[in-house]
């Protein structure tokens, strides 16, 4: 079963993100993956505000 807005979070091979009424906001990125392609292969509305970190494992 599934809901209307019941999924706050996404991590992915490449990027984390927090979903908010604004959009996607960006938490953190993969090892060697930059903003810019995170930007680019991200349909929806992506909200990044200052840096973001490379994820830390």
């Amino acid at each position: 079963m599934t809901g209307i807005k019941c999924i706050k979070k996404v991590v992915s091979d490449i990027a984390v993100l927090d979903i908010t009424d604004e959009g996607f906001v960006l938490l953190e990125r993969a090892p060697g993956i930059s903003v810019e392609e995170i930007i680019a292969k991200t349909a929806g509305k992506l909200i990044v505000r200052g840096e973001i970190p490379e994820m830390v494992f």
